[in-house]
């Protein structure tokens, strides 16, 4: 039964409880894992009314009845605030772990131990909806729903129709980058004695909004115990910026991005005046997370804005736009944009101009054209190809920040090692080019600590026996152990080293002390024989593992043969010997802050080994035995940062 409470509703006193602002709902579930949503039933129906106040909501109906409501209907001006006030005062105790918003009821917690209890009761997700939008310990991203109700709107044939769609597109604009400066053609159309004419200039930025929300970002959510940055920037039309946060992975996230079109006026500004503009914006808009504060950065393209705030000579707007910054404590660095992005390396911002737009007149100096044949732009993005037979390279630009991104993709994760000098060069030049590479590797690698700390230190060896060289991968594999390791989670203080003695590939198992023949075996099978088949040879040292009855009756029976090493010289297999050597460093390398759980990580071990080039074969063995490098992080589709930094 529904009924209009026009009169009661006037005469009501209006309430004074706010509503909950759904960003600072969302950035207290930041970093959980556990997350559950409810939705209460009935809504309002479970309230009760006053006694002295049921009178007042009496309907008469056709038939002659009076009726009165016993709980809250809907249609009274104050039934929504007294509805959320009464869950948030229920809910108040459990505020630290239960977030609110009407009918929706969010559970949330960090504390693993809390884990089997929701999902036994509530029910336990990697991600919930949360008021429009999906929430997660990675982050909080837009409803696909409606980016595609959004996409799929036919193009507008009114201001109204468009006022619509802006309207929705409106909702998620922190989701994409300079958002009003596509929006710019639209709004145009919007203006009080605007003449109503869908320009191909409409329909592009129209294809444009659309685009952007369907790649729209997944956002993190603000930690407070962490420092943020901000970065801005200003076009002729719009400013733009964004809150940035790195997160545990060293990864810097968007946690929203802000853009505003430009009044009249202030598109008459000069350049430095609209940086300044965008500065001032960015503060506004972030202040909540950045005043009081630890230090934080600022980066800027426009180098001026270093010394702004102690220059002398400050116009009345610059001045009070300051004065709101004196509040904040933050530091501006300077990052060149894109259109500088490749300047300082070799002059090649003529290079990417020239290659850009052939038929545009450039000027080269001379030893720009005589290099210009190595050069090739795609997509956007520079390569470089140093000879006739080797595959472009990308050019990262004159950043130091990129550059210490692409070093440390290329040494410091799990899928690199960290591996040596030689080892770095050789999977940084297989994708990226810049002057001086090699300089920057080594400079990068010896100022790693992990590296230093993990790293062989010279000793003599004892002189090898020299094997045949197999004539295929896997023909012949040497067989190796590595004790002692620390016990894991299931018992295992060993590892199993399986190595093609061509192509010094690796396979790895993890295996407890007291494994026995019948295992080793049997882990031969699963990591060895079903990738490559059966070898002709083994070598081992005089492990007891290798000479016991069961593992010669194995060979026998596959028609393999045993080659020993000289007695009380383990070192005669050699090949082993290093990649052991090698590996425990790897290995005590990544998992130097959590040592129990170094069987969990062989798997990205075994691939930074087998991506790593040889010295004795002068490739990877990933080449040697596919002729093709593995996709990794360096060499998936590049993001525009390594495209063109700033």
């Amino acid at each position: 039964m529904v009924h209009a409470f026009n009169k009661l509703n006037v005469a009501t006193v209006p309430p004074s409880t706010p509503i909950p602002r759904k960003d600072v709902l969302q950035n207290n579930m930041a970093g959980c894992t556990v997350l559950s949503a409810l939705d209460l039933v009935d809504r309002y129906y479970q309230l009760l009314m006053r006694e002295s106040d049921i009178p007042l909501t009496a309907i008469s109906t056709p038939s002659g009845m009076l009726w009165e409501w016993l709980v809250m209907p809907q249609g009274l001006s104050n039934a929504p605030a007294t509805f959320n006030r009464l869950v948030t005062q229920r809910f108040r105790p459990m505020r630290h772990f239960v977030q609110t918003y009407f009918d929706d009821i969010f559970v949330h917690s960090r504390a693993s131990e809390c884990k089997t209890a929701v999902e036994a009761h509530l029910g336990h997700h990697r991600e919930i909806p949360v008021l429009g939008y999906f929430l997660g310990k990675d982050g909080v991203r837009v409803d696909p729903e409606k980016v595609r109700a959004i996409a799929q709107w036919p193009v507008s044939v009114s201001q109204k129709d468009l006022r619509k769609w802006l309207g929705l597109a409106n909702v998620l604009l922190k989701y994409s980058a300079n958002y009003a400066d596509m929006t710019r053609p639209l709004t145009n159309l919007l203006k009080k004695d605007a003449v109503w004419s869908w320009t191909s200039e409409a329909q592009q930025a129209f294809e444009a909004i659309k685009s952007s929300l369907q790649s729209a970002p997944s956002l993190a959510l603000p930690d407070e115990d962490r420092p943020f940055s901000v970065v801005f920037d200003a076009s002729d039309f719009a400013i733009g910026c964004a809150l940035l946060q790195v997160d545990a992975e060293g990864r810097a996230r968007v946690v929203p991005f802000q853009s505003c079109q430009l009044k009249a006026a202030e598109k008459n500004y000069p350049v430095h005046d609209k940086e300044l503009l965008a500065m001032k914006y960015a503060l506004v808009k972030f202040w909540v997370h950045l005043l009081g504060q630890k230090p934080f950065v600022i980066y800027t393209d426009h180098a001026s804005l270093r010394t702004a705030t102690s220059s002398p000579h400050l116009f009345q707007r610059m001045a009070r736009w300051l004065s709101f910054s004196a509040e904040n404590n933050f530091t501006v660095e300077y990052k060149p944009g894109k259109q500088n992005a490749y300047v300082g390396d070799d002059d090649l911002a003529g290079i990417v101009e020239a290659l850009s737009v052939p038929n545009n007149t450039v000027e080269l100096t001379a030893r720009q054209r005589s290099r210009l044949h190595r050069y090739s732009v795609v997509e956007g993005l520079l390569y470089y190809q140093v000879d006739v037979d080797d595959e472009p390279r990308r050019v990262v630009p004159n950043d130091e920040d990129l550059r210490h991104r692409v070093l440390y993709e290329a040494h410091d994760t799990r899928l690199s090692g960290p591996l040596g000098r030689e080892k770095t060069y050789t999977s940084v030049a297989r994708n990226f080019w810049w002057l001086h590479t090699y300089k920057w590797v080594r400079n990068y690698v010896q100022t790693c600590e992990t590296y230093q700390r993990v790293k062989p230190a010279p000793s003599a060896s004892a002189r090898l026996v020299s094997l045949p060289v197999p004539a295929d991968c896997w023909r012949s594999v040497s067989m190796d152990f590595i004790f002692e390791l620390p016990v894991d989670a299931r018992g295992h203080t060993d590892i199993l080293v399986f190595v093609c003695r061509l192509s010094k590939m690796v396979r790895l198992a993890a295996v407890r002390k007291s494994v026995t023949a019948p295992q080793a075996a049997q882990h031969f099978v699963d990591n060895v024989f079903r990738h490559h088949g059966l070898s002709e040879a083994f070598v081992s040292d005089r492990d007891s593992r290798f000479v016991s009855h069961f593992w010669q009756h194995l060979f026998r029976l596959l028609g393999t043969r045993l080659d020993m090493s000289t007695a009380d010289h383990p070192q005669t297999d050699g090949q082993t010997e290093r990649v052991n050597r090698v590996l425990e460093d790897i290995l005590w390398g990544v998992s130097a802050a959590e040592p129990t759980k170094w069987s969990t990580l062989l798997p990205q071990v075994k691939f930074a080994l087998n991506n790593a080039v040889h010295s004795s074969t002068g490739f990877t063995p990933f080449y040697i035995n596919g002729l093709r490098h593995p996709r990794t992080q360096l060499t998936v589709p590049p993001s525009s940062n390594l495209g063109g930094g700033g």
